[in-house]
């Protein structure tokens, strides 16, 4: 978590486990993510508002990734009835 110049707090992922202050363990799964943003888990975990673009970020490139690597078929194959 940080800080904003503004006085609120914003959630940062710490993929390295590195940086100083108060933190929360999260799977790195989109369901988790998914999960942990609706229930306001990371307001809890901090005990106040926190600000999560950060794992929204995270989710959004996830969830894209996971699309690219299994493409939804948008056309369906001929039947051959059409010939």
């Amino acid at each position: 978590m940080k800080e904003n110049l503004d006085g609120s707090h914003a959630v940062v992922i710490d993929d390295r486990r590195r940086l100083s202050g108060r933190g929360a363990w999260l799977h790195p799964q989109p369901a988790c993510m998914e999960q942990a943003l609706k229930r306001g888990a990371f307001n809890r975990a901090f005990r106040g508002q926190v600000e999560t673009r950060d794992v929204e970020d995270r989710l959004h490139a996830l969830k894209e990734a996971s699309l690219g690597s299994h493409p939804k078929q948008t056309v369906l194959p001929e039947s051959g009835s059409e010939n």
